[in-house]
């Protein structure tokens, strides 16, 4: 059985998603699952969007092996309910898969499921959610993080991600990619992808920077030294270097990092181009160099993330 967690107020693609990715995964495996949704009210609970579903009641189900919970604006209030925090972590106690979609991670967090865990969720609420739980170790660029039997995923759509990730292991890759066939999708995205371009995330809106940045992407072959950087921009280096931090968040050699990782991904991903060519045209010249830094990014090394595209 799997079980999908929502409350008042949730977000109904976090609980539509995952639910036609299992249904449709069951039919292709000749496994059909029972799905029921669940909420410690039962009976109609409203959508953010006005759409309703129907859902049981909270009642520890033996059968249940894996618990999906919706995020949505009403998930603060979810998260101070003890009867639902009580029946998630019982749910993870017995060994049950429990997995969080998008804001739905605060209610994992509150059950205690999080701490000293790796994590994520909507990048929209990355500040917040760090304030609130420093003890969860919380990587918030990503599609979604699974740490032992404990899944969490970024921002609604991701939902559909975890839940295709969960069918791969449930009934094998060909199932998973036959299932994002029928919901018509380009590819299964690895869990390892980020969540947004690097290129936009570094321009803040009309920033001053986004020429130079555009410039930086187009010739990550050189060497990209904040001397250069600064003479594009025609600014002395001083000052280029407390302007970028100031409006962008991160220095400009960490900001040439992030774009060399996120052209490497792509090239890696979408090409049977050479690991050592990718490296040297990206500007990281060291295929080594290039491994230590997509593993600080994704967990997993250029070929690890080849070889997961080709499955998808």
């Amino acid at each position: 059985m799997i079980g999908v967690l929502v409350y008042p107020d949730f977000q109904l693609l976090d609980a539509a998603g995952p639910i036609s990715v299992f249904e449709i995964a069951g039919r292709l495996a000749s496994a059909r699952a029972t799905i029921k949704v669940i909420a410690a009210v039962p009976g109609a609970v409203r959508s953010s969007s006005g759409v309703e579903l129907l859902a049981r009641g909270l009642r520890h189900d033996a059968t249940m092996r894996t618990l999906i919970v919706a995020g949505g604006e009403g998930v603060r209030a979810a998260a101070s309910c003890e009867r639902t925090l009580g029946f998630v972590h019982a749910a993870a106690k017995r060994g049950c898969r429990v997995a969080s979609v998008c804001s739905g991670a605060y209610l994992l967090a509150e059950a205690g499921l999080l701490d000293g865990r790796r994590a994520t969720t909507h990048w929209g609420r990355t500040k917040d959610f760090l304030r609130r739980y420093p003890n969860v170790r919380l990587e918030s660029d990503r599609i979604y993080v699974r740490d032992g039997e404990i899944w969490s995923s970024a921002g609604i759509s991701a939902g559909i991600d975890l839940a295709l990730a969960i069918v791969a292991e449930d009934f094998g890759d060909a199932v998973a990619r036959d299932t994002a066939r029928q919901l018509v999708l380009y590819h299964r995205r690895a869990g390892g992808q980020s969540q947004f371009s690097s290129l936009l995330e570094l321009q803040a809106p009309n920033g001053r920077f986004g020429p130079l940045l555009a410039w930086v992407r187009e010739h990550l072959d050189q060497r990209l030294t904040v001397e250069q950087l600064a003479e594009q921009a025609r600014m002395s280096s001083r000052h280029f270097a407390r302007a970028f931090i100031a409006e962008t968040g991160t220095t400009p050699s960490k900001a040439v990092e992030r774009l060399r990782i996120e052209v490497a991904r792509s090239r890696v991903q979408a090409s049977g181009e050479a690991i050592e060519q990718v490296a040297e045209a990206t500007g990281f010249g060291d295929p080594e160099r290039m491994r230590r830094a997509f593993i600080r990014a994704f967990g997993q090394p250029p070929q690890s993330l080849r070889r997961a595209a080709r499955v998808a």
